[in-house]
């Protein structure tokens, strides 16, 4: 017998012979078998479509390149084996979609893997602001650190957090590290840092600089002189200057890094929420050279770097893993660095306010408005931070006056955070046609902060309020918005069930979903919030071959194990860029 073969698009080899020993040219053309040859068959394990609103399961599934072609029963997937075909038992193990992630900063995960781990536990080891100083001093003995101080002169940490920690940092303890070398600590949050005093005078901050708009720089008690801790915009002037220091070498090590984090935890959808000219260009520039493992949507800062909307990469389908996906913006700070904007005061206000403090805005509202309907005019997904239900409000009605004024339409703005969201709030976002993209990862790492110091009771139980989104109508997305935190899918899964602070306390029990609903929050949500749902974030015929195999199936383990689950394996779009070793 001959076998005939050909190339049948994007689709893959198609068998077009049949079994009579001589077949004719036109009963070849005519009668072809409708069946593809597979590069992979997996079988024998639990495989989670993540299709439909109860558990789906297939006994097996086909993957033919970057495209999966058939989602069923054994037999019939093993109709796709041909010569070449490899066959992957799962061995009980369980497969399902990659996790798509909603919010993040690969970009600045790429540099959280290359400077000073200042996390607290269990991401970290530091926990007293004597252990920081420590931390930083040995910098130079680990070959990414040196690297980065070498090339840029900086000495940089990322993920203090001070609601674990003795005391506040401030200047004069940096000062230990190092007082010839700058030196900076990035907030947990991202929206702080802790500057020395070299840092300082380099970035020209002194006793007569004035608070730049929606920014604080807190002041020794009694002076005007900094004690360098810069909030929000006066913050990141000093990061967006230093981060021009940071040449395309080692961006692109960076990056490489970041990636391998992501695949690591499961995701094969990255996100860049809040692209500069510098994370563009670093990603642009591996797209070019075919060094992205998996995708990245990127969203670019509306405020600084909106030119970049001209770019062909600017589509809804990837050129080598890579497009823009929007814009983002910025309408407050962060609820556990008590910047974000409040309607009621803070429970506890930071050093230096009073009890009346209630944070503050990026933006006027006017100025709020007018990017939000530019954004629209545009035809830009966009994408706002708001944590502080005053700011939620703020976007809120920015897209209900854009929607009166320009007509409504399938935009799906999005709301990154939406920690302290109004129950009153919630039915105005499906109105206005708003996606919430929730943070419940909060209640662990800062549920007790939320309850004892930021927010206080009832507020801190309907942070991230789940439930309340799927009881009026809507679904959501659950982030970690690493580098905030590490981009663990197990800690994101794990705290949208469960809702467990570090100290066992389950914050707004009401809130807790079930399983199945936090993968959903974690795959196919995600996929359409990115307007990506008819290609990724289920198993299905036609879809991208983005999967993820684990040790166990977190439908059928304790609750309170999920956050200990592992990812044996990571496959973006058919080729595998995690293997977990044994």
């Amino acid at each position: 017998m001959k076998w005939h073969w050909m190339i049948a698009g994007a689709v893959g080899l198609t068998l077009t012979g049949c079994f009579s020993e001589k077949p004719t040219q036109s009963e070849a053309v005519s009668k072809p078998l409708a069946v593809t040859a597979a590069d992979r068959i997996y079988f024998g394990g639990d495989i989670l479509t993540m299709e439909g609103d109860t558990p789906q399961y297939a006994e097996a599934i086909a993957t033919l390149g970057e495209k999966i072609i058939f989602v069923g029963d054994k037999k019939s997937a093993m109709a796709h084996k041909f010569g070449k075909t490899a066959l992957i038992d799962l061995k009980g193990k369980t497969l399902l979609p990659g996790f798509v992630d909603p919010h993040s900063h690969v970009y600045g995960v790429g540099l959280q893997a290359v400077v000073a781990n200042v996390l607290p536990p269990p991401d970290g080891k530091a926990n007293t602001v004597d252990s920081i100083i420590e931390i930083l001093k040995a910098a130079d003995q680990e070959q990414t650190q040196r690297l980065f101080i070498e090339k840029t002169g900086w000495i940089l940490g990322f993920g203090y957090d001070d609601a674990e920690l003795d005391r506040y940092p401030t200047k004069d303890d940096l000062d230990k590290v190092s007082t010839e070398k700058p030196v900076l600590i990035v907030h947990t949050s991202g929206h702080l840092s802790v500057a020395n005093s070299k840092a300082l005078e380099l970035s020209g901050i002194n006793a007569e600089s004035p608070n730049p708009e929606g920014g604080v720089i807190r002041r020794i008690e009694g002076s005007k002189e900094p004690n360098g801790v810069l909030e929000e915009n006066a913050h990141f002037a000093v990061l967006f200057s230093l981060n021009k220091l940071i040449d395309q070498s080692l961006q692109d090590t960076m990056l490489e890094a970041a990636q391998k984090m992501y695949a690591k935890f499961g995701y094969t959808t990255a996100q860049e929420g809040r692209a500069t000219t510098d994370g563009y260009e670093a990603l642009k520039r591996a797209s070019i050279k075919g060094q992205l493992l998996i995708d990245v949507v990127a969203y670019a800062d509306m405020v600084t770097s909106s030119d970049f909307m001209t770019s062909l990469y600017n589509a809804p389908t990837y050129t080598n893993h890579f497009r823009i996906g929007g814009v983002k913006l910025n309408f407050d700070g962060s609820p556990q660095g008590k910047t974000a904007w409040l309607t009621e005061p803070y429970f506890h206000p930071p050093h230096g306010q009073n009890n009346e403090y209630v944070g503050y805005p990026t933006f006027k509202d006017e100025t709020a408005y007018n990017y939000v309907e530019t954004a629209f005019k545009n035809d830009w997904q966009v994408l706002t931070h708001a944590n502080g239900d005053a700011a939620i409000e703020q976007f809120i009605t920015a897209v209900e006056k854009a929607n009166t004024k320009l007509g409504k339409k399938d935009r799906r703005p999005v709301l990154i955070h939406g920690q302290t969201i109004r129950q009153d709030q919630i039915a105005r976002l499906k109105d206005a046609g708003i996606f919430p993209a929730l943070f419940p990862m909060h209640t662990f790492y800062w549920g007790d902060w939320h309850r004892d110091s930021v927010l206080g009771l009832p507020r801190a139980d309907f942070i991230s309020p789940t439930n309340a989104i799927l009881d009026a109508g809507m679904v959501f997305s659950s982030h970690h918005d690493a580098p905030v935190a590490l981009p663990s899918s197990f800690r994101v899964l794990d705290a949208t069930v469960n809702r467990t602070t570090r100290t066992h306390k389950v914050l707004g029990p009401d809130q807790r979903v079930d399983a199945y609903t936090g993968l959903k929050s974690m795959t196919i949500w995600p996929a359409y919030q990115h307007f990506e749902e008819l290609s990724k974030g289920s198993l299905k015929e036609g879809k991208q071959a983005d999967l993820i195999i684990l040790n166990k199936n977190p439908l059928k383990v304790a609750p309170e194990t999920l956050k200990d689950l592992q990812v044996i394996e990571t496959i973006s779009r058919g080729d595998t860029v995690y293997r977990r070793s044994e």
